[in-house]
């Protein structure tokens, strides 16, 4: 090596040593002194829906745990992609979190006109939990059975209103998924969330939604609302007694909801691995564990990287099905 160039190379060297370092230690130290300050949770839709109930969980448990405020911000608009864009340009320091769903990171494409990239600004924490939706109608409703909404939807095109969490959403995404499989079309009629969408089924202004079990079945339990099917391959054991809608004239049929804890792109690795144990260590509570349990959620450990993965999967499975069912929104 040209010794005159070499006090340059070392220089350099040293200097991105040093970055390197100051870097490395900078991440620890902010993972060793996180949290000194309140921390926001951001649910992109409406309360009473699953991602706000799962939100309300992390919040007490996280607060609990750490010993700070941390406060649900409840953004509804877009199916999610108001509150999820709102976490994505926040700094990415670790005071600044998002319950994500299927519409957010995974069917994203059914909007042309996004201001950000969901898989490019957020990555994931945890996968919070997996839930069959439920078929859900009022009390009084006609259909008694997922036969008689089959037959009604194939008879009359159109004519069945069905209630969503937003377009896009994942009750939009697996109802879409439905109607694809079935070779039916119903009458789409989006909300904020499935907080207000539950509202109107229940009163009757909407016929049918294929909701969250986690936000239906306490309706179910307590005889506003009757459920018709599972959205899931296989019955659920809350539910022995619901079929599948595979069994019930849709062969093949099975989708399911998710969703996640998730942070902007730039915060630290560090920090989001500690965040992702913290939360491992809230969902293996025995009450949040019943909670889950109860509202029909199961909880799977991943890792951040096993949840990136998952991502991508589940996006390639949507995308299908918002390019065959032309799920195309502004």
């Amino acid at each position: 090596m040209n010794h005159r160039t070499f006090p340059a190379y070392s220089i350099a060297r040293r200097t991105l040593l040093a970055g390197a370092l100051a870097a490395l230690s900078g991440g620890v130290l902010a993972q060793q002194g996180y949290p000194d300050k309140p921390i926001r949770i951001v649910v992109p839709f409406a309360p009473a829906g699953a991602a706000d109930i799962l939100g309300r969980i992390l919040s007490e448990k996280l607060g609990a745990m750490y010993g700070q405020t941390v406060v649900v911000d409840n953004r509804p608009g877009a199916s999610g992609h108001v509150g999820a864009q709102l976490a994505a340009k926040s700094p990415g320091d670790g005071y600044t979190l998002m319950v994500g769903t299927i519409g957010i990171h995974a069917a994203h494409a059914s909007y042309r006109k996004l201001q950000y990239d969901p898989a490019a600004d957020l990555q994931p924490i945890a996968v919070l939990g997996e839930s069959p939706n439920l078929v859900v109608v009022p009390v009084n409703s006609p259909y008694k059975t997922f036969g008689d909404l089959l037959a009604d939807a194939k008879a009359n095109p159109g004519k069945i209103s069905y209630a969503t969490a937003g377009a896009g959403s994942s009750v939009h995404m697996v109802t879409a998924l439905f109607e694809l499989n079935a070779n039916v079309k119903m009458n789409h009629i989006p909300y904020k969330g499935s907080g207000p969408a539950l509202i109107d089924l229940i009163s009757g202004q909407v016929n049918v939604m294929f909701d969250n079990m986690s936000s239906s079945i306490p309706h179910v339990r307590g005889g506003k609302l009757r459920v018709l099917a599972v959205t899931s391959g296989q019955r659920d054991p809350l539910l022995p007694d619901v079929p599948t809608i595979a069994e019930s004239g849709v062969p093949g049929y099975s989708g399911t909801s998710w969703w996640t804890l998730a942070a902007p792109r730039a915060t630290p690795p560090a920090l989001i691995e500690k965040l992702s144990r913290d939360l491992h260590k809230v969902m293996a509570t025995p009450d949040v564990k019943a909670k889950l349990t109860s509202l029909g959620i199961a909880f799977t450990p991943h890792t951040p990287q096993q949840a990136a993965a998952f991502f991508e999967s589940e996006t390639e499975k949507w995308n299908r099905v918002i390019e065959a069912a032309k799920v195309q929104l502004d």
